[in-house]
C-alpha cells in the first residue's frame, strides 16, 4: 500500500478535513498517514469515507458487515494481503474485489492484477478496519496457541536457563522457538492488539489463567496447562533479566520489545502465590499517551482552568484521583504543554513511565536512598523552571514541593484524594500551613476514568424523566438529547458494549475567595459549595453532560463519579 498517497492528501486537506502540516507530519512516521490521523483523531472516520467515496467514485464498505468469499480469499496470498494492507472480499469470473485504503494506488492495483491474475476491482475501507478484518480471517496466532497448546507434553515444557543480556527483543515466530518462548510472544502480541493495559498469568488448582485488564475490567483470554507456568515465569524472568532460580520471593524487573517499529515497556512483577509464581506485565505503550491537553476531551472550563495554571510563572498544579484513574497522562500532557526548548523541566517519578524528548526523568530508587523528598531537594539545585514530582506521598516531600512553588518553580504532582476540593484540606492535614498552601496552590484537578460506549452496538436507554433528574440531569437538557446505554453482548468491535476510555475531570482554580477560605480553614464541603456557586464542573456533572452526547452510559457515569 502507497504510504502517503498525495491524491488522498489533496482530497482531504482541500475539504478542510486535516491541514496540511497535520499530513506532513503523519507521514513523516512508518504506518500510513491515514491511519495515523484517524488514530489521533485529527481525522474522524466517518468524513474520511464521505471524501473520499466522493473523490473515487467508490462506495465505502463497513468490513464488519462482509463475510469473504472463500475463492476470493484463495485469489491472493495471505503474506501479500498483509504486506498490502489489502482485503479480498469476493470474485465473479476473473473480477476480484479487493478492499484498499487508497483506490488511486495504481500501482498497488498492477500488482494485485498480476498476483491474483484477475482484474481487481477496488473497494474502499480504511486501514484500521483491514487490518483487523485480515486478523479475524487468517488470526494465525489464535491458530498457533490451540496448536501449542494442544500438543504441549511434559518434555516440551523445559526453558534454556540462559542469561540474556538484550534490553530490547524483538517479537517473531521461529518455528524453532521452545512453547513456552512462543507462547509468551503470541501473548504479548494479543495484548497489544487488544489494547491491554496489564497482562496477568495466574497458577489456579488444575489450569494456569491468562487475563487481560481491557478498559479497566479484567478479560480471561485462555487458560493453558498449568505444567507450563515453570517455563512462562522463567521466560518472562529471562526478559526482564531476574533471577530464574529465586521462585520463593517477589521481583520486579523490565523489558522493552519492538512492535510495529516502536518500541514498547514492559514492568513485570512476580509474586509467589499458592500454586505457584503469579506474573503481572504491565503495558507502557507511549504511543497511547496523549500529544496535548486537547486530545483528552475535557470540557472548556475545565480545560481553560488547566491552561491558565499552566500560564503561572510558579505554583503548584495538583492532579488527584485513585490508581488508574489517569493522572500520568494528564500530567505528562501538562508537561508537553509547557516543556519548550527555552525552559529546564526536570520530573521525579517511580518508576519513569514514559520517556519524553528533551525532559530530565529521574528515577526514585529507595534502595540507594533516593526517596521522592531526597530527588525533589537535588532537583532544586539544578535550576529547573518546572518540576514534575510524581506523587506527594508524605509531608516531607509536600513541604519541599510547596516551598519550591513559593520560590519561583511550576510544579506538577499528584496526590490521593476524592475530589477537587478535600486535596486543600488533606494538605493542611499533612501540617502544611493554610497560608502556606493557598499561597503555593493554583489549581486542583480530580479525574476518573470512564468507558466509551461503542457507537456500533449502543442501545437507546429508557428510563423515566423523573430519575434522571433525580441523577443530575437539567431539566431542558433531556428534551433535545438522547441517552444510551451499553449492548451486554458487545459486538465484534468492543468488549461488553465499550470500547476505550476518557477523563472525566473537575477542576478547582483557586481565585482570592477560595484562598481566603482555605486560610480561615474552612472545611472541603464549603469550599466545594463556593467553587460551584462559581461555575465548577463537578465529576458527577463533567460525566452527565459526556452521557449527553451519547459518549458514555449513565451507568457508566454513576461507577465512575460514586464518590462524588
Amino acid at each position: 500500500m502507497a504510504k502517503n498517497s498525495g491524491k488522498i492528501r489533496r482530497l482531504l486537506v482541500d475539504a478542510g478535513l486535516v491541514t496540511g502540516e497535520d499530513w506532513d507530519e503523519a507521514a513523516r512516521g512508518e504506518r500510513p498517514a491515514v491511519a495515523t490521523l484517524l488514530e489521533n483523531h485529527k481525522l474522524q472516520e466517518e468524513a474520511y469515507f464521505e471524501v473520499m467515496g466522493l473523490g473515487s467514485g467508490i462506495a465505502p464498505l463497513d468490513l464488519m458487515r462482509v463475510k469473504p468469499d472463500p475463492s476470493a480469499v484463495e485469489a491472493l496470498p495471505p503474506e501479500a494481503c498483509t504486506e498490502h494492507g489489502v482485503m479480498p472480499i469476493a470474485k465473479t469470473g476473473d473480477v476480484l474485489s479487493v478492499a484498499v485504503s487508497d483506490p488511486f494506488d495504481v500501482l498497488l492495483l498492477d500488482d494485485l492484477n498480476i498476483l491474483s491474475g484477475c482484474r481487481v476491482r477496488p473497494l474502499l475501507s480504511h486501514p484500521k478496519a483491514i487490518k483487523e478484518a485480515l486478523e479475524r480471517l487468517f488470526d494465525r496466532g489464535k491458530a498457533e496457541v490451540e496448536q501449542l497448546l494442544g500438543s504441549v507434553e511434559g518434555s516440551d515444557v523445559d526453558v534454556q536457563e540462559q542469561e540474556e543480556k538484550k534490553a530490547e527483543l524483538e517479537i517473531g515466530n521461529d518455528e524453532n522457538e521452545v512453547p513456552a518462548v512462543k507462547l509468551v510472544n503470541l501473548v504479548l502480541l494479543r495484548a497489544l492488539r487488544d489494547k491491554a493495559s496489564d497482562i496477568h498469568i495466574e497458577p489456579l488448582d488444575q489450569a494456569l489463567r491468562i487475563r487481560f485488564r481491557i478498559d479497566g475490567r479484567m478479560v480471561e483470554i485462555m487458560r493453558p496447562p498449568k505444567a507450563l507456568l515453570p517455563a512462562l515465569t522463567s521466560r518472562l524472568k529471562i526478559m526482564a533479566n531476574l533471577d530464574i532460580a529465586e521462585r520463593f520471593a517477589p521481583q520486579d524487573g523490565k523489558f522493552q520489545i519492538r512492535h510495529e517499529n516502536r518500541k514498547i515497556d514492559f514492568r513485570l512483577s512476580t509474586l509467589p502465590v499458592v500454586g505457584g509464581e503469579k506474573a503481572v506485565m504491565r503495558i507502557l505503550d507511549s504511543s497511547g499517551v496523549a500529544k496535548n491537553l486537547g486530545a483528552l476531551g475535557y470540557e472548556e472550563r475545565s480545560l481553560e482552568d488547566i491552561k491558565k495554571a499552566l500560564d503561572a510563572s510558579y505554583g503548584m498544579l495538583l492532579v488527584t484521583g485513585p490508581t488508574g484513574s489517569g493522572k500520568s497522562t494528564t500530567l505528562y500532557a501538562c508537561v508537553k504543554e509547557v516543556a519548550t526548548p527555552d525552559v529546564n523541566c526536570v520530573t521525579v517519578e517511580d518508576p519513569v513511565e514514559y520517556r519524553m524528548e528533551g525532559i530530565n526523568q529521574v528515577p526514585v530508587n529507595p534502595k540507594r536512598g533516593l526517596t521522592f523528598a531526597g530527588a525533589l531537594r537535588s532537583i532544586l539545585r539544578q535550576d529547573p523552571d518546572i518540576v514534575l514530582v510524581g506523587e506527594i506521598r508524605d509531608t516531607e516531600t509536600a513541604e519541599i514541593a510547596v516551598k519550591a512553588a513559593l520560590t519561583g518553580h511550576l510544579v506538577l504532582s499528584t496526590l490521593h484524594t476524592n475530589d477537587a476540593a478535600s486535596t486543600i484540606t488533606r494538605l493542611v492535614d499533612m501540617e502544611i500551613d493554610p497560608f502556606m498552601v493557598s499561597s503555593s496552590l493554583l489549581c486542583v484537578c480530580a479525574q476518573r476514568l470512564a468507558r466509551v460506549l461503542c457507537p456500533h452496538c449502543r442501545q437507546p436507554l429508557d428510563m423515566p424523566k423523573d430519575k434522571l433528574q433525580g441523577l443530575g440531569f437539567l431539566d431542558g437538557e433531556l428534551d433535545q438529547a438522547e441517552l444510551f446505554m451499553p449492548n451486554p453482548d458487545g459486538c465484534p468491535r468492543c468488549t461488553g458494549g465499550y470500547k476505550g476510555r476518557f477523563a472525566i475531570l473537575e477542576t478547582l482554580f483557586l481565585d482570592h475567595d477560595i484562598k481566603r477560605m482555605v486560610v480561615e480553614g474552612k472545611s472541603a464541603a464549603a469550599i466545594k459549595e463556593a467553587a460551584l456557586s462559581k461555575g465548577m464542573i463537578s465529576m458527577r456533572r463533567a460525566g452527565l453532560l459526556n452521557a449527553l452526547r451519547g459518549r458514555t452510559s449513565v451507568e457508566e457515569v454513576l461507577r465512575a463519579t460514586m464518590a462524588d
